[in-house]
């Protein structure tokens, strides 16, 4: 069956109904190998059959969810909202933020919308939404760099008075400091985030984003190495941290084997493709730079360093100094 498909895994499973009760059993099958990955059993009442429909719809996709993609941030996803609509249009919007490119972003933006409209106190639809007006200032798309902020930070704000507990929020919410520049704010919320949950990979990418920015680099590096132990499908981000976390502190080999990963999962990601022009250029590996910077190219023709240079002194106050920018230009 599964060659038939065209698949890999294969859900299946088996209804019994006596009276006014129903048993449902579901299981995930590996079906190269045979191998059991998940089973679960369901015993309900039938006055609703709709309600539970729903209901071991979700629980399904949460196991599957858990299991094969997101490890155990899938159950943070899913407890804010008891609608199965609302949810599975927010996880096609995180499927396609993780593409960080402008299309991804807008498709994200609008899943977002229209789950928040099936359940206004969806508290992570508000926060992924506030994502993607992030995202917009650091890829240089918004139209206004004001107004996404302003957005931005009202919709993470948004989510908190929904639920005050989520990491992943307060990560989010330092993210908007750092590029604001208000670095003490920033490294106060990633901190915060932690505390929260010490297990939230994604606070540990952001907190060690913040400290690069402001100057400290280094110590970052063992929180993203604990991000990645973390986040058992590891995204094209993490590595892209982790590499430029090196290129800060002058370990050049280091990132270009980060950066490479990181490519090997996303080869169109843009923020890497920079980042692994720098290593090679500051580790007077030219002939490679300039083969990377010509990818760039292909996968951003309006690529300029003019561009990231404005990026990096409006985002990050950091000055693009006389020993980065001559290595890019020569990438």
């Amino acid at each position: 069956m599964s060659e038939e498909l065209g698949v890999r895994y294969v859900l299946e499973g088996s209804v019994q109904k006596s009276g006014d009760r129903v048993r449902i059993t579901a299981q995930l099958v590996d079906a190269i190998n045979g191998r059991h990955l998940w089973a679960e059993r369901y015993d309900r009442d039938l006055r609703d059959i709709f309600a539970l429909q729903d209901d071991i719809t979700k629980k399904i996709l949460l196991a599957l969810q858990v299991k094969l993609t997101r490890g155990e941030s899938a159950r943070v996803y899913a407890r804010n909202t008891d609608n199965l609509d609302a949810y599975m249009k927010f996880l096609r919007a995180l499927h396609h933020s993780m593409r960080t490119n402008q299309e991804g972003t807008i498709l994200a933006r609008k899943l977002c919308e229209e789950a928040i409209v099936l359940d206004p106190n969806y508290a992570d639809a508000y926060r992924l939404l506030a994502q993607t007006h992030l995202m917009d200032i650091w890829f240089g798309w918004s139209k206004s760099t004001r107004e996404s902020f302003k957005k931005a930070e009202e919709l993470a704000q948004k989510s908190l008075t929904l639920d005050n507990t989520n990491a992943l929020t307060f990560g989010l919410l330092g993210h908007i400091y750092l590029l604001k520049r208000q670095h003490d704010k920033a490294i106060a919320e990633g901190e915060r985030a932690i505390a929260l949950n010490p297990n939230s990979a994604y606070g540990y990418l952001l907190l060690a984003a913040t400290y690069r920015f402001s100057g400290r680099a280094e110590e970052g590096i063992p929180l993203l190495e604990k991000a990645i132990r973390l986040q058992p499908y590891t995204p094209s981000s993490y590595y892209y941290q982790l590499g430029m976390a090196y290129n800060f502190t002058g370990q050049y080999d280091e990132a270009i084997a980060v950066l490479k990963k990181s490519l090997e999962r996303t080869p169109d990601h843009q923020l890497s493709l920079i980042g692994l022009t720098v290593a090679y250029s500051l580790a007077d590996r030219m002939e490679e730079a300039r083969a990377t910077a010509a990818e760039l190219l292909r996968v951003n023709p309006k690529f300029s360093v003019a561009y990231l240079e404005k990026k990096h002194r409006i985002n990050t106050n950091l000055t693009w100094n006389s020993r980065w920018a001559p290595c890019a230009r020569r990438g």
